[in-house]
């Protein structure tokens, strides 16, 4: 388990981090989501010792990182891919963090051949694409068979294979019963991936809970209509005043519970063919949480809805491919 106790970081009279606290439980993935200049890294960079805290602490099943006796056992991460000898192969790198932590060299293979490095395993280091360098990343991180394993970004340069793949370890990992920290920007992974979210905005937390329970804080009285007959309906909609906005040329997007709207139906004489429920999405629920934290502001189309297909279901994103 992963737990940081009133965690705080200041450099100079800026606090990184401002007292937070949460937990990673055993055998659930916890999503770390905030916007850039949040605390993330900071946040991960003490629970692995990397930074000292001004207060508060991070811990490591119930000890300080420094005060693992197998750190690598105990905690895998993933925080910069770059971070090893270019001049290396990919076998090479593994193999003498191996050695260094008193693990047989043959577990050097087997995570190669997890992470599906067996091909490129003889490749030095420097000729790695990112996607490359993400998975020999994980491969370390997963070095030691640990019980606590912490990613940043993960699925960055990947294709949708890998990060299909990065989503399937995360939740195999989770089912084990090992403590998974995700800090990702990708919502739509996310959504897909975490049992529970933290999420900080300018270092202080914003939300704690699980995923359902997040969702939950939006309200979610929208629902889909279709009708031949839309501006009949939407006129009813009009005179009682239920807001509702137009979608393609059959459709209205209406902020009212189902029951209400199939009675409207029955009682205007409208025959509705569809009557969808919207569920708001993380990506809707995290950007109203977060619009005041971000630590810079875009101009022109920030804040604007994503386009919407037939369904009402928001466009995902696709992951860059790897080289």
């Amino acid at each position: 388990m992963l737990e940081v106790r009133n965690l705080t970081k200041q450099y100079g009279n800026q606090a990184a981090v401002d007292g937070i606290s949460f937990t990673v439980p055993d055998g659930r993935v916890t999503g770390f989501l905030g916007p850039n200049g949040a605390g993330k890294s900071t946040t991960m960079r003490l629970l692995l010792g990397l930074e000292k805290p001004t207060s508060g602490t991070a811990l490591i099943d119930g000890k300080n990182y420094r005060s693992l006796p197998s750190p690598l056992t105990s905690v895998g991460a993933l925080l910069d891919a770059k971070a090893m000898h270019p001049g290396r192969s990919g076998r090479a790198h593994l193999r003498s963090l191996a050695v260094t932590h008193g693990l047989p060299a043959s577990r050097a293979d087997e995570v190669i051949e997890m992470t599906g490095l067996t091909n490129v395993a003889s490749k030095k280091v420097r000729g790695f694409s990112l996607g490359m360098g993400q998975r020999l990343g994980i491969a370390a991180a997963l070095l030691g068979n640990p019980q606590n394993v912490i990613l940043d970004e993960p699925v960055n340069g990947l294709d949708p294979e890998g990060v299909i793949w990065v989503r399937n370890l995360a939740r195999h990992l989770a089912s084990q019963g090992t403590s998974v920290l995700i800090s990702s920007h990708l919502m739509s992974e996310m959504s897909q991936t975490a049992d529970d979210l933290v999420v900080i905005g300018r270092g202080r937390i914003l939300a704690n809970s699980s995923m359902q329970d997040f969702l939950a804080l939006a309200n979610n009285d929208r629902v889909l209509v279709r009708t031949d007959e839309r501006d009949d309906f939407a006129r009813r909609l009009k005179e009682r005043s239920v807001a509702f906005d137009a979608v393609e040329t059959d459709g209205l997007l209406v902020q009212a519970p189902t029951r209400d709207i199939a009675r409207l139906g029955v009682d205007a004489g409208v025959l509705l063919h569809e009557i969808i429920p919207q569920v708001a999405t993380l990506e809707e629920v995290y950007m109203n949480m977060t619009r005041d934290e971000v630590e810079y502001q875009s101009g022109e189309f920030a804040g604007q809805p994503t386009p919407e297909i037939a369904t009402g279901t928001p466009w995902g994103t696709t992951a860059d491919k790897e080289n």
